[in-house]
């Protein structure tokens, strides 16, 4: 999903001034984060992002710092236009960032004609620098010991610890008393104020305030977290309706009930606090009174309880929390539910930790804009994992030796903050500060990402897809022999270059699309698009800047044949355009044009239709209908999912699935009123089936498959089994529904009003050990990839790039059959790939899987006698394979000799299996059997089965297996004997030795 690759790249914290060098305590992002601020114990610097350098600089005087004390931490105003700065006596300084629009504060120099060499912007660097200055507006003096900020639109919010409080202020320029919008308002933390709290005599030590939703968290003194929403009477609704669009609203039941019941007490008090507890811990009793803290101690109180809470981070995208706890363990939790059930958390993992030191506590934690994965700070280290729970990356420490004086990558030991710039390609990070590096550096690590985090096409699984920060990756092992694919050395990835030109001005890539074939390309930045054959390798991009800087893509990119439709807003109106990758891009050329009144979700094309879901909750059905000379869509008809889908943005995946007699005998009109949906929606695998009432409305009777769910697949045509199975990765492994988009046969609802549908039950969990990316359904392989992490003596930073898996699925889905009782289904499966030159290893796998099963199975008490038919009826399904043979001892050769006679009892005696492959010439085979033979103590007193079979190897000329043979007659006898009866009984002649190694009876 999120891999680190390349080197990080080390900012200078050090301002190009004539200050001494100080240590960079915080940073932060600006609202759009195309800026960043850092600020020292005496200073703050702006910084922008793209390119990296210092455009303003702020130095508080020596009298400043003596009175109102050094700096600490940095908040931004939700505008982006202020900055708040903590200081460690319990002062607020701030700051105002003037934009000035005029003033170009760098300009390129021209280059001369005969100019020997030039250079061209990166991406994202075309955009002109913005004139900043930051100006100090003054110094607010608070009462009580500062714990925690938190900037808003009209006020600042903030947290005291004597008295234990939470406390706002208004800003300088905003006017206003108490009881009104941005006045001075204080809550002191008592049972009246906070009903919710699971103990009052508490501290807010940290606040979060997340724009988007409306919501924020608190971390309280006693370590637990806190899921707040602060409503006001005169915009309570305001406040409801605004966080309803990005937080689904089953989710946030409590809080919505808790609103209700305070509005009907009539409360006098116009603004009430609501919340939740997100992470419970019982801290000593010691820690349940209060005591003073030391003023720098964002915590507030100084005990070390493992599970206290040290960082939260809210993703309303996926309905998650996470929290990072004193002992470095990070959890995820569901948000609360209406019906006030306790979610299960979920603890994650760092793979290889018991060879580390530990982590330390958690320091920062972000979520990427899209949700898909969380970055996290440690004292100690830093990692980063995908949304299911998958660690994609990590660092703690090195792993090999490095020369510490030249080594500069001090990210790797600690991290103290961090967060995602815009497209979240880098991740910005500030070093902890050590002894052997006290420089407090900055770093930003590229990641490539996959296709999936910005538009997700189910139906695509052979092609994986990576971004980068200039050029995408295509996977291209699909098209290469059998082996190339499970060779992890073989070159499968081919980079493909974004022209300069336009992602110098468009940085970052914000949706690319790949064609089914894989040959076209397209790719929407910022602004415009641009698209790509590989068959001729160019580029198309817009003739007309103009025209390209006038609208953007939202909503998604999709091919059809040699046709691209795009979702584009375009002068506040939105838009479904077509464009044809043979004529060039310009307004002129577009084949089509389809008005729609809402901003786009998510496209998804299914066969000749197209399926637009947009953000007034409506899915919209379009035919693709080619004209004499042109192409066009034509609206088939709308409906609406209001009471199903109750946040539109949460839409990650979108397909359906229509029954055969409509295909063939029905109006595409009436489409939509029998389509069986799929959806992932906040994580949630999702099936709605559609039911007509008496009445003629179509409701939809849902079934959630799964939760947490990063992507699926589906495959509706070919490959038996695998036909209308549905795959869903959890970030554990790949869960499969076989048949699971199969409508022919779902039930219609009883007439008593209870439904008779059967409900989809999940068929194979496939788990994994990295990250998969593509599924070769033909070959039998999901690919994927794993990040390594590469340091060296030589080298004074670490490399870091990602390795292609593969794993065979082949013997999961028969497994699956035959645990089942389809034996038939199996066999007929199995048919499928037995051209695959790895065919019988898989097989080979399979029977390894059941063998060891059915060892587990024993006659003990509560022994399940399907597992222990289980093994005959695979012997029994391999029977109908050439490859039997070879399977059998090909596993038995794996397994413990114990298992040997349950094995051979189901699959007969190994003498006559020899005989067998001795008399059909598989020699190699019968060379394996001798292994069995002699361990289970069924050869001959004279050798005679190994004399034969190497009678027949000779004749066959395979010198190989005859120093096999010879070697196996050599380790069963040490005297000799048994290796020289051999040699006299076949009568080797002396020629025949010497291409076997031997001399004087002696093999070498």
């Amino acid at each position: 999903m999120y891999f680190p690759t390349s080197a990080a790249r080390q900012l200078s914290s050090v301002p190009a001034l004539p200050l001494p060098s100080e240590l960079v305590l915080a940073i932060a992002p600006s609202p759009r984060k195309t800026l960043f601020a850092a600020v020292t114990r005496t200073g703050l610097s702006l910084w922008r992002v793209r390119p990296s350098a210092v455009i303003a600089h702020l130095s508080r005087t020596s009298t400043s710092v003596q009175e109102h004390g050094e700096n600490l931490h940095l908040h931004w105003s939700p505008d982006g236009t202020r900055i708040v700065v903590q200081t460690a006596l319990s002062y607020l300084v701030l700051v105002s960032v003037d934009y000035n629009a005029e003033e170009l504060p760098y300009q390129s120099p021209p280059i001369a004609p005969n100019a020997a060499r030039h250079f061209l912007p990166g991406a994202g660097e075309a955009l002109p620098f913005q004139s900043l200055s930051l100006r100090l507006d003054g110094v607010i003096r608070l009462e009580g010991t500062l714990l925690s900020v938190s900037p808003r639109k009209e006020y600042i919010l903030f947290s005291t610890s004597n008295p234990p409080a939470i406390q706002r202020v208004p800003w300088p320029e905003v006017s206003g008393g108490s009881g009104s919008r941005g006045g001075y308002d204080t809550w002191v933390m008592t049972d009246e104020e906070f009903p919710w709290l699971i103990d009052a005599d508490v501290a807010v030590s940290h606040i979060c305030y997340h724009r988007q939703t409306g919501f924020e968290t608190w971390i309280t003194s006693d370590g637990r977290g806190y899921l707040v929403q602060l409503y006001e009477d005169q915009d309570a609704q305001h406040s409801a309706s605004e966080a309803s669009t990005d937080v689904p609203q089953a989710d946030m039941g409590p809080f919505q009930q808790s609103r209700q019941s305070s509005d009907s007490a009539g409360s006098a008090r116009p603004f009430q606090w609501h919340g939740t507890c997100v992470h419970h811990i019982d801290p000593p009793r010691w820690v349940q009174k209060r005591k003073q803290v030391d003023p720098g101690d964002v915590v507030g109180y100084a005990y070390n309880e493992p599970r206290r809470a040290m960082a939260v981070a809210l993703n309303p995208k996926f309905s998650l929390v996470a929290i990072g706890t004193y002992n470095g363990t990070v959890v995820f939790t569901s948000f609360p539910s209406m019906d006030g059930a306790v979610p299960t958390p979920q603890v994650l993992q760092i793979p290889n930790m018991y060879a580390r030191e530990g982590t330390g506590s958690v320091c920062t934690m972000e979520w990427s804009s899209d949700g898909y994965v969380l970055a996290v700070g440690w004292e100690k280290g830093w990692a980063v994992w995908s949304v299911g729970g998958r660690c994609l990356a990590w660092g703690f420490g090195v792993e090999y030796e490095v020369d510490e004086d030249r080594f500069t990558d001090s990210f790797m030991y600690g991290v103290r903050s961090l967060f995602w710039v815009s497209g979240n390609f880098e991740l910005v990070m500030l070093a902890q500060n050590s002894p052997n590096k006290p420089d407090g550096q900055m770093f930003v690590l590229p990641f490539a990402k996959s296709a999936t985090t910005g538009q997700h096409s189910p139906d695509n699984t052979q092609y994986a897809f990576l971004q980068m920060d200039d050029r995408v990756l295509v996977y291209r092992g699909a098209d290469q022999p059998d082996m190339s694919v499970i060779n992890p050395e073989a070159d499968v990835w081919q980079h493909i270059k974004v022209p300069q030109s336009y992602m110098s001005a468009n940085w970052p890539i914000r949706y690319s699309s790949l064609s089914s074939d894989g040959r076209l390309i397209a790719i929407a930045g910022r602004r415009g698009l641009v698209h790509y054959s590989s068959t001729s390798g160019r580029w198309k991009m817009f003739a007309d800047e103009r025209q390209e800087q006038a609208f953007t893509v939202k909503g998604g990119l999709l091919w059809f044949h040699h046709v691209l439709i795009a979702a584009v807003e375009v002068a506040g109106a939105y838009q479904v355009r077509l464009y044809s990758r043979d004529l060039e891009l310009s307004n002129q050329n577009v084949l089509h044009r389809e008005m729609i009144p809402s901003p786009v979700v998510i496209l998804s094309l299914v066969d000749n239709s197209l399926l637009v879901y947009t953000a007034d909750n409506t899915l919209y059905h379009y035919l693709i209908i080619p004209t004499a000379d042109s192409i066009k869509l034509h609206l088939c008809g709308s409906i609406t999912f209001d009471g199903v889908i109750s946040v539109p943005g949460a839409v990650r995946a979108l397909s359906w699935m229509i029954p055969s007699a409509q295909k063939q005998l029905g109006d595409p009109v009436d489409d939509l009123a029998v389509a069986t949906v799929l959806m992932i929606v906040g994580g949630k695998l999702v099936l709605l089936r559609p039911r007509k009432s008496e009445e003629g409305e179509v409701n939809y009777d849902m079934q959630i498959l799964a939760d947490r769910i990063e992507f699926c697949w589906i495959h509706l045509r070919g490959i038996g089994t695998l036909e209308n199975s549905l795959w869903g990765y959890d970030g554990q492994g790949i869960r499969v529904w076989l048949n699971a988009l199969a409508i022919e046969a779902v039930a219609t609802p009883a007439e008593d009003g209870t439904t008779a549908l059967g409900h989809v039950k999940e068929s194979v969990n496939i788990p994994l050990d990295f990250y998969p990316l593509s599924v070769l359904m033909d070959k039998g392989i999901i690919i994927g990839v794993e990040v390594e992490a590469a340091t060296r003596t030589s080298l004074s930073f670490t490399m870091f790039r990602h390795v292609t898996s593969s794993h065979l699925f082949l013997h999961h889905i028969l497994l699956s059959h035959l645990e089942s009782s389809q034996g038939k289904e199996a066999v007929s499966f199995a048919s499928h790939y037995q051209h695959l030159v790895y065919f019988a290893h898989a097989l080979e796998i399979l029977l390894h899987t059941v063998v060891e099963e059915d060892a587990g199975t024993s006659d003990s008490e509560g022994s399940n006698g399907i597992a222990k038919d289980l093994l005959p009826a695979t012997i029994e399904f391999l029977d109908h394979f050439d490859d039997a043979l070879d399977v059998v001892v090909g596993c038995a050769r794996k397994i413990e000799m114990t298992r040997w006679p349950r094995l051979f009892d189901i699959v007969g005696n190994p003498k006559i299996l020899f005989e067998s492959c001795l008399g059909t010439g598989r020699l190699k085979t019968a060379g394996s059997y001798l292994l069995v033979l002699h361990g289970l103590e069924q050869l001959d007193g004279m050798n005679g089965d190994a004399i034969r079979l190497l009678r027949s190897a000779v004749a066959a000329q395979d010198w190989q297996l005859c120093r096999e043979i010879l070697r196996f007659l050599h380790s069963i006898d040490d005297t000799g004997a048994a290796l020289q009866s051999a040699l006299v009984e076949t009568r080797i002649v002396p020629q025949v030795a010497s291409h076997l190694g031997l001399g004087n009876g002696t093999v070498h």
